[in-house]
């Protein structure tokens, strides 16, 4: 079976970091987003991101931008659509989703998605009180998308709030550093550090 295709979510306004695309700082001798693709371009068919704004600012990347396909900036959910819109007209069955912001994403994700169920599945890792969610992370069934789109119209915005419902499986990565996100200047100081 072929892997799935992906689109990395970069719909954030950067606020904490004081605006700005995150994905696209300085980490190593890349970006944070550079990280991200070179983790998952071996684990996945096509490529694209999801941004708002004008997409040639991702020129160099040699990707299709999508931007969210509703108004108003409702979030990541707003990106997970984009990614089944894009995934659709591919003929694809299911998309990966993956944050722009988090330059580590483990070298199995999606193999771990794909096993853990046929429906929607988040990316999890342990917790003190239980497994704690990633919802970025997360494989979903194309088919879903008018359901979608119709939650997004009536105002649903968290990715948990639309993919509970519709029994969203877990896959658990015993690696919580995996998910790491840059959110501050001193989380970018914190991945430098890492890619030393």
């Amino acid at each position: 079976m072929s892997p799935p295709p992906a689109v990395v979510l970069a719909g954030g306004a950067a606020r904490r970091m004081g605006g700005g695309d995150k994905g696209l700082l300085p980490l190593g001798r890349s970006t944070v987003l550079g990280h991200v693709l070179e983790r998952l371009r071996p684990q996945v068919g096509p490529l694209a991101l999801n941004a708002n704004g004008d997409p040639a600012r991702f020129d160099a990347l040699g990707l299709p931008v999508l931007p969210d396909p509703v108004e108003g900036r409702p979030g990541p959910l707003a990106g997970v659509l984009a990614a089944m819109d894009w995934a659709a007209g591919l003929g694809a069955e299911r998309v990966a989703t993956a944050a722009a912001d988090t330059p580590f994403p483990p070298d199995d994700l999606i193999v771990r998605l794909a096993a853990a169920g046929e429906g929607v599945v988040l990316a999890a890792t342990p917790g003190a009180a239980g497994p704690l969610r990633h919802p970025t992370f997360g494989l979903w069934p194309v088919a879903l998308r008018d359901d979608l789109r119709a939650a997004l119209g009536r105002g649903v915005r968290k990715v948990v709030a639309w993919a509970d419902p519709h029994g969203a499986a877990q896959a658990l990565f015993p690696d919580e550093a995996a998910f790491f996100n840059v959110n501050t200047p001193e989380d970018l100081e914190r991945a430098r550090a890492r890619v030393g």
